[in-house]
């Protein structure tokens, strides 16, 4: 078949609606997926139209819902963990131990906040992506005099500063799109921001007045999901609806359970007037409550009678039914089921190991290709140079050339692994065969190779100097065996050469 007779054949069925050879299952508008409408929209315009009412109830959820909750925490904690640390490729080791110093020292000065460390500020923006999609980090120079190791922090903002509906022109034709400017060739050259937080009720300063901030101050950390995005998407996004629902559900059977614990009972009388319980005075409503006491027997008049209510039970599919949609709404996050419920009553070796290793490996492209190249990479190149200018650091006259003391290594968190001692005998057997370097094994613990040799050496010198041995202790020598006393002879008057004889 030419391709002229796909055409006819694809146009033909385009408008009798009949299955062809050439058709895709999935682009049938049979009885079954008549139902089926999708939009060939493009993702910033579904941002655009709906991305507030998004991120406002993705962060709902992760407010009030515990499984979302508990998954944000997860992500944040393998994510990020205790931080992504820098390691200088600078071969100097006296100059990068100058470098790390001084990374270290302003690592604690670097919220503009001051409310928590540089990685402490990863953690922020790690959950921030979560349950916002998106955060914005702004680099705020500062005064020689300001008393700050080198003159620089960090400024985090929230994804409702960036207005998603302004999308406009401005005056020298460059087009502003969900609150981001680009220039003629499509580069970013600024960001226009709400002064304030449109949603902070506690700021009564003047709200709606936007700033137009240049692109080369401001970072945008997001993970596109698509070519051409620009704006970023909740990571619970694919989970929300039925996270939602679920916990609707789950209520309603909290209620439930909680109405068949409440045992009642309900009396029929003849007359009104009679009081066969000792029940009180009624009610505005004509009502009145009754006790029983326990061991109570009591007679009823003929024609009355009592009943008590008797409520439906949960049943015995709440928990597979349960367990069903939350292994959904996980894999929807591209998280593992025991990470989002904490539930580990089903888990053996094999199954937590390799649900670990699939979830770490997700969570290693979202280190490299996201936080270490959108956030570490350009913090890291502009405090070098804000260093460098304040004199925070010193450099020789040879390192000129940026490419000598901008390189630099990031190190994830390390991993925590369920059977360390496997990991550990693979890792010398890999090391002794020479398959691996001893750097890549300290660095994959989360520690700089040239700082943990120097601090190994550093306590190396330190045991001599106090006298202090480590390693296996020797067994202490045994005393020497006596010999036994020799037994006198029966017939001490054999001589030796008789003795040899006899032997003979």
């Amino acid at each position: 078949m030419n391709i002229f007779s796909r055409i006819g054949a694809a146009m033909k069925f385009a408008a009798t609606g009949r299955l062809s050879a050439s058709a895709f299952e999935g682009s049938l508008q049979n009885r079954r997926l008549i139902s089926w409408k999708a939009t060939q929209e493009n993702i910033n315009s579904l941002l655009a139209a709906g991305g507030e009412t998004l991120r406002a109830r993705a962060r709902q959820l992760v407010r009030s819902n515990p499984y979302a909750n508990n998954a944000a925490n997860s992500f944040v904690a393998n994510a990020v963990g205790t931080g992504i640390k820098p390691s200088s490729l600078i071969t100097d080791i006296a100059l990068k131990d100058q470098v790390q110093r001084a990374w270290l020292a302003w690592t604690d000065e670097a919220d503009a906040d001051g409310l928590t460390d540089f990685y402490g500020m990863q953690a922020l923006i790690a959950r921030a992506l979560f349950e916002a999609g998106e955060c914005f980090v702004r680099f705020r120079p500062r005064r020689l005099e300001d008393g700050l190791h080198v003159p620089l922090q960090l400024q985090l903002l929230e994804a409702e500063h960036l207005p998603l509906e302004k999308t406009e022109m401005t005056q020298d034709g460059n087009p502003i799109r969900c609150g981001i400017e680009f220039d003629k060739i499509g580069r970013r050259v600024a960001y226009h921001f709400y002064r304030r937080h449109p949603g902070d009720g506690t700021d009564q300063q003047a709200k709606g007045e936007i700033a137009r901030i240049p692109a080369s101050e401001i970072l945008h950390i997001y993970r596109p999901e698509r070519p051409g995005q620009i704006r970023g998407v909740p990571w619970v996004a694919p989970a929300m609806v039925k996270l939602f629902l679920l916990d609707q559900y789950d209520d309603a059977e909290l209620d439930r359970k909680k109405v068949a614990a409440l045992f009642a009972g309900f009396i029929t009388k003849n007359a009104p007037e009679d009081n066969l319980l000792g029940e009180g005075l009624a009610d505005a409503s004509g009502a009145s409550v009754a006790g029983l006491s326990p061991g109570t027997i009591q007679v009823l008049l003929p024609g009355e009678s009592i009943s008590f209510s008797n409520p439906a039970d949960v049943g015995g599919g709440y928990e597979p039914f349960q367990y069903r949609n939350l292994l959904a709404a996980s894999a929807a996050m591209g998280m593992p089921y025991t990470n989002t419920t904490g539930d580990l009553k089903a888990v053996n070796y094999s199954s937590i190991r390799s649900g670990t290793v699939e979830f770490r490996r997700k969570l290693e492209q979202f280190q490299h290709a996201t936080l270490v190249f959108q956030l570490c990479r350009p913090v890291w190149r502009r405090w070098m140079e804000t260093a460098i200018l304040s004199g925070a650091i010193t450099l020789p006259e040879s390192y000129t050339d940026p490419d000598l003391y901008l390189p630099v290594k990031w190190i994830t968190p390390k991993w925590e692994w369920v059977d360390p001692l496997k990991d550990r005998q693979a890792e010398k057997l890999a090391q002794d065969a020479g398959w691996k370097a001893p750097s890549d094994i300290i660095e994959s613990e989360g520690y700089d190779i040239d700082e943990t040799f120097q601090r190994i050496a550093a306590d190396q010198k330190r045991r001599e100097e106090l006298g202090i041995k480590l390693g296996e202790a020797k067994p202490a020598a045994l005393p020497p065996e006596e010999k036994p006393e020799q037994e006198p002879d029966e017939n001490p008057e054999i001589t030796e050469e008789e003795k040899e004889k006899e032997t003979v």
